[in-house]
């Protein structure tokens, strides 16, 4: 019944209510650091910039892929609102590898354009978060609810090994972002699946563009395998 459902999206237990309260949880701590960073009359150390935004902004950006836009861009009519995010995430890891390789006369200028870039980019997001979770269901929606199990094994001193024919399809290309994101640079692992993943080196070319390694160990035709790993230029 109507009345039902407004009450029901008016409590703390509505999955688009967790959602939205999660995101702007991070987005504060996200806005407060980088303003921190970036206020005029301060100068922090170009390096203490350059870390925050390339561990701290870059986290949750993966964070975001993984746990709303995945899931969210699995429906056909959820994909151009999440292709227009990964547009603004995509700029924002470019800024990011811009403040990497500038100089430290660069830091305040290019942190400046990040901080504006990014609370942009993050109110666009805080407006459309109940969209998202609505589109990803909140069984899939990893802020609305607890991410899917991962099926990872490790294989003595060898890569480890994710088998994504055993995760659930909504699942797996979060599971990957998300063990991408635990890689110190030069680490890798290995993907498994029954098909060639090549929405998935898409995905990976639209927000990690050159900071990821991509060979392919085995090309089919039943089972294809992938070392996926992070360059040390993502440092």
């Amino acid at each position: 019944m109507p009345g039902a459902e407004i009450f029901i999206q008016a409590t703390e237990t509505d999955p688009a209510v967790i959602a939205r309260t999660a995101a702007r949880a991070a987005h504060e701590r996200l806005r407060s650091r980088l303003a921190e960073l970036t206020a005029p009359g301060c100068h922090p150390l170009a390096a203490d910039l350059a870390h925050f935004c390339r561990h701290e902004v870059r986290q949750y950006l993966v964070d975001a892929e993984r746990d709303l836009y995945a899931p969210a861009s699995k429906p056909a009519d959820g994909r151009p609102l999440v292709d227009a995010l990964r547009v603004g995430s995509a700029a924002l890891n470019q800024q990011i590898n811009d403040l990497a390789v500038g100089s430290a006369s660069d830091s305040a200028r290019i942190g400046s354009m990040i901080a504006g870039a990014l609370d942009l980019y993050l109110r666009i997001e805080e407006s459309v978060v109940p969209v998202l979770v609505e589109l990803a269901g909140p069984e899939r929606s990893a802020l609305a609810a607890d991410p899917p199990a991962a099926v990872e094994e490790e294989l003595g001193d060898a890569p480890m090994v994710i088998d994504v024919r055993q995760i659930a399809r909504g699942g797996r290309h979060p599971r990957v972002f998300a063990r991408y994101a635990r890689l110190a640079p030069g680490e890798a692992f290995i993907l498994v699946n029954s098909h060639d993943p090549k929405p998935l080196r898409r995905e990976f070319e639209a927000i990690h563009s050159g900071a990821f390694s991509w060979d392919y160990l085995r090309t089919g035709p039943e089972e294809w395998r992938v070392r996926i790993g992070r360059i040390a230029a993502d440092v």
